[in-house]
């Protein structure tokens, strides 16, 4: 009787086992850029309350990431994506390389600009295998979407390898099949590529308004996409009316990245705006195409902007994208599940690559808005510094807007969209934080995503949840 209880919980504990590795079919990795832990706390008040939810604070499983790059306590993007996206600790500005690569200088153009050496050809460090480039391997679709130029370091780090991440031309020549400069490693392709910057993809043209933007090679990336079989794209009517049997290319901006939400949902939209889509919008595109692959599919999901508005210390900007990000989260649950109720073959993560020195700031009022100056709790009055002047509850740890001299701050100041928030040290851009991150997960194989966990580890999950 022992025997045959002993041999019935060795087999639950293998097949347990193996459940837990390689039951994902699909993961789809959401990176909120700069999405630090002061930063989900504040979008969540400003949208839903204090006791209210985001859409990722619904996922089931939780952790705390550690972001440090193998040579600074604070990272950039580009090491911190790649050590998702690689298992491997990289130096910043580094792009999904072995540890030993330098940061070298990207090299110029004729033109004068930034980003034409390839760098991964050179002998300095190798590249290191993603986990998009190990999907692909095994038959699965593969895609990338940001709302930044597609050449930005998040989306590069799941297609390309190089050693500087400001060579966003030779980033882009990487992703194009079978070109010169070709990533080999993709295969036949990424199946889905979406975001901005479609300077670095065409070549240069002096009477264009984009001056010296473009490529002085002369090539024509997207219409060697094109001559591929991808639809290509460039605008959300262009997007949605694209056929979920092709490969996709969509770059929605000229020569920068998509409008920050706040500015692409305003009345008249700023800038290239209006013919932009929603992060959701891209998210569920994406996932129409690549589910037409019976052997499953990878997907990565950027908000980038929010890290663009916290360098700005915007923190209305900043939050609104981080709303925009989780509404994405929200379109990619309520779309897996109508073929997936149960996620059982869907793994979806999400998390951020680094923090950012936005933090609280005094004892507000529960109700009070959080982008407004800050009320006590006890009386509703103003708080006030040392001094006697209003503050902020949102503030900064360092950037440019620290005034010589404090002055008392109202609402309909504060409140205007384009008010930075004041910053204790003054520098010319508010710096990365080097706090952990969190990650939240649901569905197959996202028991295993607990703890404390260094962004190297999350690799070594996606590529055991698969089963590779």
């Amino acid at each position: 009787m022992k025997r045959t209880l002993l041999a019935a919980t060795l087999a639950m504990t293998f097949a347990n086992a193996a459940n837990a590795a390689g039951e994902a079919k699909n993961i789809i990795f959401f990176l909120g850029d700069g999405m630090g832990p002061s930063t989900i706390t504040a979008s969540r008040i400003f949208k839903y309350g204090e006791d209210g939810s985001l859409n990722m604070d619904k996922l089931e499983r939780t952790a705390r990431i550690k972001t440090y790059s193998n040579d600074a306590q604070t990272t950039d993007s580009a090491p911190s994506m790649a050590a998702y996206m690689t298992g491997v600790k990289m130096n910043n500005e580094v792009i999904s390389m072995s540890a030993d690569t330098v940061a070298t200088n990207p090299g110029k153009d004729a033109n004068g600009n930034l980003g034409i050496n390839n760098c991964a050809a050179t002998g300095n460090g190798t590249s290191v295998p993603t986990i998009l480039e190990l999907a692909k391997a095994k038959g699965k679709a593969v895609g990338s979407i940001t709302t930044t130029e597609l050449t930005h370091a998040t989306p590069a780090a799941t297609y390309s390898h190089i050693c500087n991440r400001n060579a966003q031309y030779a980033i882009a020549a990487q992703a194009v099949p079978g070109g010169a400069g070709y990533n080999s490693a993709l295969l036949d392709g990424v199946d889905v590529l979406m975001g901005g910057g479609r300077n670095h993809f065409l070549p240069y043209d002096a009477s264009t308004s984009a001056g010296k933007s473009g490529r002085a090679d002369g090539r024509n990336l997207l219409n060697e996409f094109a001559a591929k079989g991808y639809t290509v794209a460039a605008t959300k009517a262009d997007m949605l009316a694209a056929p979920t049997n092709k490969k996709f290319i969509g770059l929605y901006s000229s020569k920068s990245h998509l409008e920050y939400e706040l500015d692409r949902t305003a009345t008249p939209p700023v800038g290239e705006g209006a013919n932009q889509p929603s992060l959701a919008e891209m998210t569920t595109k994406a996932m129409d195409i690549l589910s037409q692959n019976s052997n499953g599919y990878f997907l990565m999901v950027e908000g980038g902007r929010i890290d663009h508005a916290l360098h700005g210390t915007n923190a209305k900007r900043a939050l609104t994208d981080t709303i925009a990000f989780d509404d994405a989260v929200k379109a990619a649950l309520d779309k897996a599940k109508l073929t997936d109720p149960t996620l059982a073959n869907t793994l979806i993560v999400v998390t951020a690559d680094h923090d950012h020195t936005l933090a609280f700031n005094g004892y507000g009022k529960r109700g009070n808005p959080i982008l407004d100056i800050n009320r006590g709790y006890r009386d509703g009055k103003p708080s006030l510094d040392a001094d006697g002047n209003t503050y902020t509850t949102l503030v900064f740890g360092n950037g440019p807007n620290r005034p010589n001299l404090r002055t008392n701050l109202d609402s309909a100041t504060v409140l205007a969209d384009n008010y930075l928030q004041e910053t204790g040290v003054r520098l010319a851009s508010e710096t990365h934080g080097g706090g952990d991150v969190k990650l939240f997960a649901t569905g197959a194989g996202a028991k295993a995503f607990k703890g404390t966990l260094d962004n190297t580890k999350v690799f070594t999950l996606l590529k055991s949840a698969y089963g590779f």
